[in-house]
C-alpha cells in the first residue's frame, strides 16, 4: 500500500520542483536585466566556429543568388544580413549597413519569408547595402542557420567559417564594440 502513496506524492511534488526550477530561472533573468548583465542578443549561436550550412538561394531585384559554396569560396570576410521588408528594427538597421558597406565590407543579405514587391520598395526606401541578395521564401535556410528572428547578421571568415553572429540589430555598439574587433581578428 506504500507504493501508491509514494507514486503520488512524487506525482503531486513535480509540478511543485519545475514552478520552482521557473522561478528560480526567471529569478536570475530579472537579477542579471537589474544588473545590465543580461543581453538577449547574445545568446550562443551553435554555428559559431563552424562552416555554413549546405544552401543555395536564388537571386532577386537583378542581384545574383548565392549558396554556401559562394560563401566558402570568398577569399575575404562577408556580412551574411538575413532580414525582411515586414521587419521594423529591419528598417532601423538600414542606414548602419549603408555605413559597414561603404567602410568595403561586403554584405550579403538573405531576404526572410518575403515578396518581391515589398522587397523593391523596401530597398528603394531604406537603400540596398548588399552585394549578393537572395530570397529564402520558404525559411529552410533561416531555421538551417539557427535564425529566431530578423534581423540577425552573421559574420563569415573565407572558407566559410561562422566567426561572428548577432540577433537583432546592428547598431553603432554593436558595430563597434563586437563587429568590428571580429574583423579585424579576420582581415
Amino acid at each position: 500500500m506504500g507504493h501508491p502513496l509514494l507514486r503520488r506524492r512524487l506525482l503531486l511534488s513535480l509540478p511543485l520542483a519545475a514552478a520552482t526550477a521557473g522561478g528560480l530561472g526567471f529569478y536570475i533573468l530579472l537579477e542579471r536585466a537589474r544588473q545590465g548583465t543580461y543581453n538577449p542578443q547574445t545568446f550562443s549561436n551553435p554555428l559559431v566556429g563552424h562552416r555554413v550550412p549546405d544552401f543555395r538561394l536564388v537571386g532577386i531585384d537583378g542581384k545574383h543568388g548565392f549558396g554556401s559554396s559562394q560563401l566558402i569560396a570568398s577569399k575575404k570576410p562577408i556580412l551574411l544580413n538575413f532580414f525582411a521588408s515586414w521587419c521594423v528594427p529591419c528598417a532601423g538597421e538600414a542606414p548602419y549597413l549603408d555605413v559597414i558597406s561603404k567602410s568595403g565590407v561586403d554584405i550579403w543579405g538573405i531576404a526572410y519569408q518575403d515578396k518581391a514587391k515589398a522587397l523593391a520598395f523596401y530597398l528603394a526606401k531604406y537603400g540596398d547595402p548588399y552585394t549578393r541578395l537572395a530570397t529564402d521564401p520558404t525559411g529552410r535556410t533561416a531555421i538551417n542557420f539557427g535564425v529566431y528572428g530578423v534581423p540577425e547578421s552573421f559574420l563569415i571568415a573565407p572558407g566559410g567559417i561562422v566567426r561572428w553572429h548577432i540577433a537583432g540589430p546592428l547598431v553603432p555598439p554593436i558595430i563597434n564594440e563586437q563587429l568590428r574587433p571580429e574583423l579585424q581578428k579576420i582581415a
